[in-house]
This record gives structure tokens, sequence and C-alpha cells, in this order.
């Protein structure tokens, strides 16, 4: 029974405790294990969400006139951001047993081809 309390306590002390530590550890672990082409496409996302907060924010704050211009605008970075998460799942290779069938190469098409329909009807939308 002794063994047992002083591996826990090995095990605990191996593991972060704090906040800072923990953060710490799932940036190091995010920098070390994840492609350079996944992290590519989370700082587009994350530039997706600033901007389609920034479009929120000036909304509330300056008012929505011609509303469908917001509309159209937001929904391009709404639009933009579920394209491009589907692009990064589908690129993982973490995920490469679930989309055996789909090269990176068809994927980046279809994320073309997808991201060219959704700005054609924002800018049609705008009138």
């Amino acid at each position: 029974r002794p063994a047992t309390v002083t591996s826990s306590k090995k095990s605990a002390s191996r593991n972060p405790q704090t906040p800072q530590e923990i953060l710490a550890s799932i940036w190091n672990t995010y920098a070390d294990e994840t492609p350079q082409r996944s992290k590519l496409l989370d700082v587009f996302m994350g530039f997706l969400l600033v901007v389609g907060g920034l479009q929120f924010v000036y909304c509330v704050i300056a008012g929505n006139y011609p509303f469908n211009a917001f509309l159209s605008g937001f929904s391009a970075t709404v639009g933009q951001f579920v394209l491009t998460a589907s692009l990064r799942i589908q690129t993982n290779p973490a995920n490469k047993g679930d989309f055996e069938n789909i090269s990176h190469e068809r994927a980046f098409a279809d994320f073309i081809f997808g991201s060219m329909i959704l700005h054609f009807f924002c800018v049609n939308f705008i009138n």
C-alpha cells in the first residue's frame, strides 16, 4: 500500500498543478505535436473570429442600417470559418482513417470551390 501512495505522489508531481502550468503544458504539446499546416489554418480561423467579432461590435455600436451588408459580411466570416474547420479536420493526420478516400489536394480543392460559392452568394446578397 505505501508503494501506491508514493507512485501516486510521483504521478501527481509530474502533472501540472497550477493554471499557468496547465496552459503552458497545453501550449507546449500543441507547438510540438501539431503540424505546420494545421497551425496555419488555426491562425486563419483565429483571424476570422476577430473579424467576425469586430463586425458584430461595429453593428452594435454604429447600427446596422444596411442590414443586408452586415448580414452578408458576417455570414461570409462564419461560412469561411466553417469551411476552414472542415479543411483542418480533413487534413489532420490524426483523422487519416476517417478520410482515407480523400486526398489533401482534393480537400483543398473542395475548400476553394466552397469558398468561391460562399463569396459569390455573399457579394450578390449585398446588392
